[in-house]
């Protein structure tokens, strides 16, 4: 398995997922999200190995002033 945190929620994924499915299946957008394992930043295309845990961060963008 597969512990993904998100804020205060974790979540847990079967491994063998890429970081883009494993985000799809606990329901988030892999477009506005950022995937860190170990302090470093991963691709979406990462397949998720047994045991990892990958902090989930939401992207803030804004406009222009």
């Amino acid at each position: 398995m597969v512990r993904l945190i998100y804020r205060n929620q974790v979540f847990e994924v079967p491994a063998g997922l890429t970081v883009r499915e494993a985000m799809k299946q606990v329901g988030l957008n892999p477009e506005i999200t950022l995937a860190v394992r170990e302090g470093k930043l991963l691709h979406e295309n990462t397949i998720l190995q047994d045991g990892d845990e990958v902090k989930l961060i939401a992207v803030i963008s804004g406009g222009e002033a």
